[in-house]
């Protein structure tokens, strides 16, 4: 079976090889652990049939059976309308079957062409789709658009890979061509467990996991409203630098990524301060909380990195559901049952403050550099409330006093709400040995059908 090998890859065996339809369906090795792969199309995209519909819902349930992570790499026009129904309730299937194993196995969607109607929506079902530069999907194309808006635009604009990387964060990660799926595959899976009751695989290190990072707080400007790329400082942390992060193009006032720590896979999340001083907006929130939901699924500790001024103000947002979609963030982190590690580089204020993780979030360990600031808000802004008839000097004089008193991480300390004041040199260890402390975490889960997340 030829069709499902790639060149990372390698078959050990083929399942449906008599089906009449384009889709085949095999298990691989990949990176040296097993995975269940199932491809429709190629350089030539194939329509979705009912036999290539049966197919995907096969490996889906084969996936789940086995406790392998699912695979899909796709190139399809659509349900072959020549079939009409009979193909439509197929990729209905698909889908239902997809749905499944979420939670359970992780699943990927490859995609290396183009992705029209039902088999576009498996993009967004799956926990992470990966998309090669010249691929497209839309649920509704360029001429049932043109024919509603009369205005024409072109496969590329309307679903272009980066047009979902930059736009609704549709797609993980953008490469530049179909051979180069397999090295994204290849780093992705080697983070994963292969399905929701495994541990992440353990890689050793030669990283010391004690290793000093003396220039670390360095990497913060004198002024405290100065930009900086927080991906500096993760990867300081981390196990080698190395840092996979995915939806790196949306949103990127949050930063998602994965790395290790003590060779052991984490999940990072961080405020982003290079983009909109690093406010949550509702795309931060949605993509922070997709997220940590996985994380908490598939058993990945989870470390947060804050440093936010509060939520983006303004009418739009909040006329479009901030009070909505920041809560999902909120409520990801309060569901969640993995080790969670927190550590407050900067600021930290108000609501943001709260849904970052936070103690009362029912955060574990709450680490925090002496330059954090955590409060309701910033100095100038309290002395605005606070002191609005006070003269400029006396606001300044006042503004002097809340930063001395309050803007600090030693009365948050104080209260329990962080349980450590640390040397930025010595994150990483603090970090570590924290995750250490609390490897054998284990919470026992209200019974309930399943809760209801504010999406």
């Amino acid at each position: 079976m030829t069709e499902t090998v790639d060149a990372a890859d390698r078959l050990l065996f083929d399942v449906r090889t008599k089906t009449p339809g384009a889709a085949r369906v095999g298990v691989v090795i990949l990176g040296g652990r097993r995975v269940v792969v199932a491809r429709l199309g190629g350089p030539e995209p194939s329509p979705l049939t009912a036999a290539d519909g049966a197919d995907l819902t096969a490996a889906a349930d084969l996936a789940v059976a086995q406790r392998l992570p699912l695979i899909y790499r796709l190139s399809s026009p659509g349900a072959d309308i020549g079939e009409g129904i009979v193909a439509t309730s197929s990729w209905g299937r698909a889908a239902h079957a997809l749905v499944k194993a979420s939670g359970i196995v992780p699943t990927i969607v490859c995609l290396e062409g183009p992705a029209v109607s039902g088999p576009a929506l498996l993009i967004g079902l799956a926990d992470f789709a990966i998309l090669t530069a010249d691929s497209y999907a839309f649920v509704t194309g360029p001429r049932t658009v043109q024919q509603y808006t009369g205005i024409p635009i072109s496969p590329e604009e309307l679903g272009g890979a980066s047009r979902h990387a930059r736009s609704d964060g549709a797609a993980a990660f953008v490469v530049p061509d179909a051979d180069a799926i397999d090295d994204i595959l290849f780093d992705l899976v080697a983070m994963l467990p292969s399905h929701c009751d495994e541990l992440p695989p353990f890689a050793a290190s030669a990283d010391p996991v004690d290793r000093p990072s003396p220039d670390l707080f360095s990497l913060l400007p004198d002024s405290p409203t100065g930009s900086y790329d927080v991906r500096l400082v993760a990867a300081e942390i981390v196990d080698d630098g190395f840092l996979l992060e995915p939806r790196a193009a949306w949103a990127p006032n949050i930063v998602t990524a994965f790395g290790a720590i003590a060779g052991s896979p984490v999940g990072i999340v961080a405020n982003q301060p290079q983009s909109l001083a690093g406010t949550l907006d509702i795309d931060a929130s949605q993509k922070g909380a997709r997220f940590v939901a996985f994380c908490d699924a598939f058993n990945l500790p989870l470390l947060t990195l804050v440093d936010t001024p509060g939520f983006y103000p303004g009418k739009d947002l909040e006329w479009r559901g901030m009070i909505r979609h920041g809560a999902q963030l909120a409520f990801a982190y309060a569901r969640a049952t993995v080790p969670r590690v927190q550590v407050t580089l900067r600021k930290s204020y108000g609501g943001a403050y709260i849904v970052m993780d936070s103690k009362e979030m029912g955060n574990d360990i709450a680490l925090a550099w002496p330059s954090a600031e955590i409060a309701v808000m910033g100095a100038k802004g309290a002395a605005e409330i606070l002191h609005r008839n006070a003269t400029p000097e006396e606001r300044i004089r006042h503004e002097i006093d809340y930063q001395e008193r309050l803007l600090n991480p030693y009365i948050a300390a104080e209260r329990g709400s962080i349980d450590a004041v640390i040397d930025p040199s010595d994150t990483r260890r603090e970090v570590a040995a924290a995750f250490a402390m609390l490897a054998n975490k284990r919470e026992r889960l209200p019974r309930r059908r399943h809760d209801n997340m504010p999406l």
